[in-house]
């Protein structure tokens, strides 16, 4: 029993870590896409590469696209962007 609760907790870690930005809080971006991505890989493994596969895919990846254009603020919190 407990030799298979550890691989479970890995990769609970590695889900945390994967869905959280740098800080440590969970991002709502990462997390959503990686959702939306998830359910297209099973419905591709499913039902094969059609239309809605790739609209599903497209919907995960969009707000991951988006983000590297956000500006950041700087840490001294004097509202300059960077």
């Amino acid at each position: 029993m407990k030799g298979g609760i550890k691989p479970i907790t890995e990769l609970l870690k590695a889900v945390k870590e994967l869905f959280t930005d740098t800080k440590g809080k969970w991002s709502s971006k990462r997390t959503i896409s990686g959702v939306i991505v998830l359910a297209a890989s099973l419905y591709i493994e499913k039902n094969g590469i059609d239309t809605n596969a790739l609209i599903l895919t497209g919907l995960g990846i969009l707000p991951l696209c988006f983000s590297v254009f956000e500006k950041k603020q700087c840490d001294c919190n004097c509202g300059l962007k960077k």
